[in-house]
C-alpha cells in the first residue's frame, strides 16, 4: 500500500490558504519550484487538476474544493502534533488569525488582547472584524468569535458567555407612540433592524404565563451592523432588539429603557469556534483559554 503525500497535501493547503505558490513558499520557508513540483506530483497522484492556474491569478477546481478542507486539516493536525511536543519547552509561538464580529469585537475582544501579548510575547496576532460568518477554513482563520445559536457543523466550539437580548427604545420614542403592552402591537411600531439576525425579520418572544410569540415589525431603518442602529436608536426614531452589551451603558443613565416588560427575545450566547481536528497548536490553545477565562462573565452585566 502506498503511503498518503502528506507533505503534497500539507504544501496544497497552504497555496489554497495563500492564493499563490510564491506566498506559499515564502510561508513554509521552502523554494517555489518546490512548491509547484509538490502540487504537480499531487495532481498526477489523483489524476485531476487540484488548480486552475493563469498568469494572472490561480483558483480552486472542483476536485481542489473538495479536498481543500481535508488537506487543511491534515496540516493542521500536523502543526499541532509538533506544538504538543514543544509545548512543555517552550512558551506558545507563532502567528494566529482570528475573526469576529465588529462591535463585539472592538469593545471586548480587543481590550482582552494586550494581555495576552504580554504574557505570550512571542505569539502575533491578526484581528479581522466582520459581522459576517467566515469560512474558517478557506479563510485560513484559526479561530473565529461568534454570537448567536450556532448552526451544526464540524466546528469545535467553545462557549464563553451569555448575551441577552433586549428590546429597547428611547423615552421620546415612546412618549410619541406610546408603549406596547403586548408583542402583537409591535405591528404598530417602527422597527431598527439587524440584516443578519438569524430569526430573520420576525421578532420573537417568551413571557413565563404566555408562552412564545413572533411578528413581522415595520423596519424604517436596516444595518448589517448591530451597533450602527443606536444613533437612530437614541435619536427615538423606532425601537430595536439589541443585545446587552452595546447598550447597557444607555440603559443605565436611561437614554434607553427596556420595552415590554416580561416579553424576553431568545438569549444567545458568545462562542469561540475552531476548525474540525484534535489537536490544537500550542499559541492557539493559549488564546482560547485566556479569552475563557475573561469571558467567563459577561464584563457589560457585571459592569451595569
Amino acid at each position: 500500500m502506498q503511503l498518503p503525500d502528506l507533505e503534497a497535501w500539507a504544501i496544497f493547503a497552504r497555496v489554497a490558504e495563500l492564493g499563490s505558490f510564491a506566498a506559499a513558499a515564502e510561508a513554509l520557508g521552502i523554494t517555489q519550484p518546490t512548491v509547484s513540483k509538490a502540487i504537480a506530483r499531487l495532481e498526477r497522484r489523483v489524476g485531476t487538476p487540484l488548480l486552475h492556474r493563469t498568469s494572472r491569478r490561480m483558483s480552486l477546481t472542483a476536485a481542489g474544493q473538495a479536498a481543500v478542507e481535508r488537506a487543511t486539516r491534515l496540516l493542521a493536525e500536523g502543526e499541532a502534533v509538533e506544538a504538543a511536543i514543544t509545548a512543555q519547552a517552550m512558551s506558545p509561538r507563532g502567528h494566529v488569525r482570528v475573526a469576529a464580529p465588529m462591535s463585539f469585537g472592538v469593545a471586548h475582544l480587543a481590550p482582552l488582547l494586550p494581555t495576552f501579548m504580554s504574557r505570550f510575547p512571542d505569539v502575533t496576532l491578526e484581528l479581522a472584524l466582520s459581522d459576517e460568518t467566515v469560512d474558517l477554513v478557506g479563510g485560513g482563520f484559526d479561530l473565529a468569535v461568534r454570537i448567536g445559536n450556532l448552526d451544526d457543523s464540524s466546528l469545535v466550539a467553545r462557549r464563553l458567555c451569555g448575551v441577552r437580548i433586549l428590546l429597547v427604545g428611547a423615552p421620546a420614542y415612546f412618549e410619541r407612540m406610546g408603549r406596547p403592552k403586548h408583542p402583537r402591537e409591535l405591528a404598530a411600531h417602527h422597527g431598527l433592524t439587524y440584516a443578519y439576525a438569524r430569526s430573520g425579520a420576525a421578532w420573537r418572544f417568551h413571557h413565563p404565563r404566555h408562552g412564545d410569540y413572533s411578528i413581522g415589525v415595520p423596519s424604517v431603518l436596516r444595518a448589517n451592523n448591530a451597533e450602527a442602529l443606536n444613533p437612530a436608536l437614541l435619536a427615538g426614531m423606532g425601537l430595536a432588539l439589541q443585545p446587552e452589551f452595546l447598550v447597557w451603558r444607555e440603559l443605565r443613565r436611561g437614554a434607553l429603557e427596556v420595552a415590554l416588560p416580561g416579553w424576553q427575545p431568545p438569549e444567545i450566547a458568545v462562542h469561540v469556534v475552531m476548525p474540525p481536528g484534535r489537536g490544537r497548536p500550542a499559541r492557539v490553545q493559549a488564546l482560547v483559554d485566556h479569552l475563557a477565562r475573561r469571558l467567563a462573565q459577561a464584563p457589560w452585566a457585571a459592569e451595569a
